[in-house]
């Protein structure tokens, strides 16, 4: 991957002498270090923001479910599997 853009940050002196001095312990460029965590907190970002897609369109189609009158209410679920946990545990 070619690299042609050159990225300046603000930080504290400390964190940057700290950081400098961990990435010098572990033998690897700063540089190096950033972009993995860059490429971390995107993967991150885009996963965060696919779940909560996907969240969002599993409730649209609950409440959809519920304006149909094709699902059940959470008090005739409860219901339902008290009656199922009733059964298994020999209670029923």
């Amino acid at each position: 991957m070619s690299k042609k853009v050159v990225f300046t940050l603000k930080l504290e002196p400390e964190l940057r002498a700290d950081f400098m001095a961990e990435a010098e312990a572990a033998h690897r460029p700063a540089s190096q270090i950033l972009r993995e965590l860059m490429r971390g907190f995107v993967k991150r970002q885009r996963e965060e923001r696919e779940y909560d897609e996907f969240l969002s369109r599993k409730v649209d189609a609950g409440r959809a479910s519920m304006r149909t009158g094709v699902s059940h209410s959470n008090d005739e679920v409860e219901a339902m599997f008290a009656t199922r946990r009733a059964a298994v545990t020999g209670q029923g």
